[in-house]
């Protein structure tokens, strides 16, 4: 080899010392990521999985929820419907047996008709007043008729008051219209008349 052919530079030692520690460094460095990489991969996953969970639990909620809307709807759709023939034919008894009254009214009109007296008028009236009666009784209706009571306002109707020397002041000395209740439920309230104190009469010196 001649001495005046150049020869290929050659790279100082200190430069390939670098420049390997420099790769060094970038495989530890490359090696490092790769470590960090692979250590939060399974915290990555369990997060997922906890929302895949999470999302599955609220779907699950949510189904419950239209469900359960559902079945309360259909509750207050039934109730309400029971509630409107409850108002509608809920006198449905009282007014089967009712007919019969009424059919009694009529043989007792036309049996008067057939035969007009007083006597038969009158037996055909009290004996459909009779069965009125027993109907009213079998649905819990009775009667209020308080003469000779004292005066209740929470049963009774004050009309008027006169003075009475029969009755004590405060008792029912007349009844006027009679009331009516079914069970411990007020009807129709009686309407009376109330005693009074009777005045005294004022003797003269002959």
């Amino acid at each position: 080899m001649s001495a005046g052919k150049k020869q290929p530079d050659e790279v100082p030692d200190s430069e390939k010392a670098d420049a390997d520690g420099q790769d060094l460094k970038q495989d530890a460095d490359g090696q490092d990521l790769k470590q960090d990489a692979s250590s939060e991969t399974p915290q990555l996953t369990k997060a997922e999985r906890e929302l895949v969970d999470a999302q599955d639990k609220a779907e699950e909620n949510w189904e419950l929820y239209l469900r359960t809307a559902a079945e309360l709807e259909n509750v207050r759709k039934r109730s309400q419907r029971e509630l409107e023939n409850a108002r509608r034919y809920g006198i449905d008894r009282f007014a089967q047996e009712l007919l019969a009254v009424a059919d009694s009214l009529e043989k007792g009109l036309e049996a008067a008709s057939e035969k007009p007296s007083v006597d038969v008028l009158m037996a055909g009236k009290q004996a459909t007043l009779k069965q009125l009666r027993q109907l009213m009784e079998r649905f819990g209706i009775s009667e209020l008729n308080p003469l000779g009571e004292a005066f209740d306002p929470e049963l009774h109707e004050a009309m008027t008051t006169q003075p009475s020397e029969e009755y004590e002041p405060g008792q029912v000395m007349a009844v006027i219209q009679k009331g009516y209740r079914i069970h411990d439920r007020l009807l129709r309230p009686a309407r009376v008349i109330i005693a009074a104190e009777a005045e005294k009469q004022e003797t003269s010196n002959s």
